[in-house]
């Protein structure tokens, strides 16, 4: 499968390429606003999507860790680097007021869905702690679910859930890649 972003809202479309020959144009309708587009298969002498960078922590240049999203039916791989302070996880959408935008095709996570908050100790060790952002399907911590209200410390290696799309929390000291 392929996907398209519309060039009006952002909004992802799928379609099995191997149905196209190369050079064939398609005409795609966007279903979140309507706008009709076109593409042209084959080559591009565009730059290459994230989903075809070669992914490494070692290209994240953040001292607070990042997350490591892992590829499934909705999503593809994606690392991402933390801030220091609040980082707000949702669904990337044009206009979302997100720290961390996830591309997914996921629409059981939400715009505006988890909070990672990253900050320090009195021994200036990193701390990280998780909250759910009032979720239509929740946070999981593991196999648990982060109740409304609540705030998790988390470590590293520890698997999140929002959704149906899932991440692992790294520090750029540990090599658990």
């Amino acid at each position: 499968m392929k996907r398209v972003r519309c060039p009006k809202c952002d909004h992802y479309l799928y379609f099995n390429e191997k149905k196209y020959e190369s050079g064939q144009s398609l005409v795609f309708v966007c279903d979140e606003c309507g706008k009709q587009f076109r593409i042209r298969l084959g080559k591009s002498s565009l730059k290459s999507t994230r989903k075809d960078e070669v992914l490494s922590p070692d290209n994240i240049d953040t001292p607070f860790g990042y997350i490591s999203i892992i590829e499934n039916v909705f999503t593809f791989k994606q690392l991402i680097p933390l801030q220091e302070g609040e980082n707000l996880i949702g669904r990337r959408s044009p206009g979302s007021s997100v720290t961390i935008p996830i591309e997914t095709g996921d629409m059981s996570m939400d715009r505006r869905h988890t909070v990672i908050h990253v900050g320090k100790n009195k021994e200036s060790k990193l701390v990280f702690t998780i909250w759910d952002n009032d979720s239509m399907t929740g946070t999981f911590l593991g196999a648990d679910e982060i109740l409304p209200g609540d705030k998790k410390i988390i470590e590293p290696g520890q698997v999140i859930t929002t959704g149906a799309t899932t991440f692992i929390l790294y520090t750029k000291d540990e090599d658990n890649q």
